[in-house]
């Protein structure tokens, strides 16, 4: 997964210590939802593209980039104001949700840096945190017919 950086941020990707750090955002879309839910991981919101993303703190594992293998990342949302709760609830589970990643400097926040969108699959919550799995559904290895003929189904055309 090739990522196009701006001039800005291949320097502040490189540098060892980097006069702003990048702004991670999440926005969560759903056909249960009205709106997004829409989270940075800063102090303060901000705004990207014209869409306010409220302050939140969340953990997130990046996709990793494996030949010959789909990218997995994991996601970990802090359980405050139980808005999430409510949603998982109404949405039965929050399944077929999709995650959108973004990266953008502080100081130009409406230059993408680094984007990408994913299933948003396995959510689980507790009292602190609602967690979940960033992946792609595989549909390519998903098999065409509901049963086909191979040495564990019909042995005796073997």
């Amino acid at each position: 997964m090739a990522t196009s950086y701006s001039a800005k941020g291949r320097r502040n990707l490189l540098a060892t210590s980097a006069d702003e750090p990048f702004l991670v955002a999440l926005e969560i879309t759903h056909p249960e939802l009205v709106a997004p839910i829409r989270v940075v991981n800063d102090s303060q919101p901000i705004t990207i593209g014209g869409n306010e993303f409220v302050a939140c703190p969340f953990q997130l594992t990046l996709p990793d980039d494996v030949d010959q293998q789909v990218p997995k990342a994991r996601l970990s949302v802090d359980n405050i104001g139980r808005e999430l709760t409510q949603w998982l609830e109404v949405s039965n589970g929050g399944k077929g949700a999709k995650c959108r990643i973004l990266m953008v400097l502080p100081s130009e926040p409406d230059i993408i840096e680094y984007e990408m969108t994913m299933d948003l699959t396995g959510l689980s919550i507790d009292n602190m945190s609602v967690s979940g799995d960033l992946g792609y559904q595989e549909t390519l290895n998903q098999p065409a017919v509901a049963i086909r003929y191979d040495t564990l189904t019909a042995p005796g055309l073997y």
